[in-house]
């Protein structure tokens, strides 16, 4: 997860004003804080973790702070909560997710109530389910996959994701929906235009994790609507004999045997990503990127002929996002700038050689999610873990907790925006899973159209993984 504080809003009640920072989650707007909420949660983390594993939380003011010093809290808080984000033990406890949920609850000025969601899988099957408004990520999961009959072993086998139907009538993976929200409020918030929904699909990345979901028939049939729809959409690249022999499998209802077939073919259980733009082989190739079997993998076109690049996750050292902005000059000798998200990792191309590579894509986040859940799910192999199972979850009490209500302090009108402003830069790198992540190192770069500045995180997931893997 990467978290960010973009900017803030001054706002006045009466002769008080205060300070509202606004939190953003792998780039989508998920709530809206006040330094005195904030310093309650680092001193229910320092009760519970203890002072010692906690970063600078900065001092209270007793005066009015200038611009200048209310830019260097946003910074400090912004350093705070990526710090503790990329922690193990808080990133996962019930403190920091109830936090988070009751933070979207409160800004977005909702009462929790009984409400109709529907979900969707990739053929367009609606699954129509009663939750509370406020439920939490999984609970609207387990609620889906009761709904439909999946077995409880295989619950967690499967995601939610936020899906948007793009102007060519194509559907875009915007995101997977996240432990510390709620659905149904971060569908409302970004459904103004009525062209998003919510999708089951697996996941996870590892393709031999089907051998367990292939002998119930429920779940069966979810990877085969799944593996129909990518080859649908030439996710699935397939030759013509082999599309014929998929069509007679389809016509004869043979699932089973669809997918055996479908298993074989190429980029199966992989995800692909709209075409952008990448510096590799060279500055400005035009590129299709999809994620899967541990891997990126390029599709680039260069002298009229297709060439394919696989970069595989256990030699990517780290990654970062960042936003650049380039100057352009127009015909009429003005200029412009674009603000583009970039997604840049460094590559042990040989054993003594590693080298950056970029990709400029509105989809940045969403790669870079990706990148940690594949890097998540290969050192939970490796560890011997298997999927959690929904009797191993404990359920959050949603009307009890550390937190008192925030909604007195944020009752002026709020705007839940789901796009990031881009003003300032973003970053991403994978959490460690080992240890508390260590201080992130700043560094500067000249990019194209002045200055950007960048935060680097080491990936410490990487230290148990020895040569075989490369």
């Amino acid at each position: 997860m990467h978290f960010s504080i973009p900017d803030t809003e001054e706002v006045k009640e009466g002769s008080v004003s205060f300070t509202i920072y606004n939190i953003y989650i792998n780039g989508v707007f998920h709530c809206k804080a006040r330094y005195k909420q904030l310093r309650q949660f680092h001193d229910e983390l320092r009760k519970e973790f203890g002072s010692l594993t906690l970063p600078e939380f900065p001092k209270k003011k007793l005066l009015a702070l200038s611009p200048a010093e209310i830019e260097q809290r946003r910074a400090t808080l912004e350093r705070y909560i990526q710090l503790v984000s990329q922690d193990p033990q808080i990133g996962n406890s019930s403190l920091f997710n109830n936090f988070l949920l009751t933070a979207q609850q409160e800004s977005q000025t909702e009462e929790a109530e009984r409400v109709t969601l529907d979900a969707f899988l990739m053929n367009g099957h609606k699954i129509t389910v009663n939750i509370m408004s406020t439920d939490q990520t999984e609970d609207v999961l387990e609620a889906v996959a009761q709904q439909i009959e999946i077995p409880d072993d295989f619950v967690h086998y499967f995601g939610l994701y936020l899906v948007k139907k793009e102007d060519d009538g194509d559907n875009s993976i915007v995101r997977r929906f996240q432990e510390f929200e709620s659905p149904y409020l971060s569908l409302k918030a970004a459904n103004k235009d009525g062209v998003h929904r919510i999708v089951l699909r697996k996941g996870y990345w590892d393709s031999s994790y089907d051998d367990d979901l292939l002998e119930n028939k429920v779940t069966m049939n979810l990877l085969y609507v799944q593996a129909n729809n990518d080859i649908e959409r030439q996710w699935i690249l397939a030759t013509k004999d082999q599309l014929n022999h998929l069509s007679n499998l389809k016509k004869k209802g043979s699932k089973r045997e669809f997918l055996r077939l479908a298993r074989t073919l190429k980029y199966y259980g992989y995800m692909q990503f709209k075409p952008c733009v990448t510096d590799y082989p060279q500055p400005n190739t035009r590129v299709i990127v999809c994620a899967g079997q541990k891997e990126l993998n390029f599709r680039v076109n260069i002298d009229g002929q297709v060439k394919e690049g696989s970069f595989k996750i256990t030699r990517m050292r780290c990654w970062r996002i960042t936003n650049v902005q380039n100057t352009d000059v127009n015909a009429n000798s003005s200029t412009s700038v674009k603000s583009q998200l970039e997604l840049s990792f460094e590559y042990l191309m040989s054993r003594d050689s590693l080298q950056w590579i970029s990709i400029t894509t509105d989809q940045a986040m969403l790669i870079s999610m990706c990148l940690q859940n594949m890097v998540d799910e290969l050192i939970m192999k490796k560890q011997g873990k298997k999927f959690k199972k929904s009797t191993d979850r404990l359920k959050l009490n949603k009307n009890s907790g550390p937190f008192k209500p925030i909604s007195r302090e944020l009752s002026y009108g709020v705007d839940k925006t789901s796009q990031e402003p881009t003003r300032k830069p973003v970053i991403a790198a994978p959490e460690d899973q080992s240890a508390i992540t260590k201080a992130m190192d700043s560094v500067k770069k000249m990019g194209k159209g002045g200055p950007k500045q960048e935060t680097l995180t080491e990936n410490d997931a990487f230290e148990g993984i020895g040569d075989e893997d490369l």
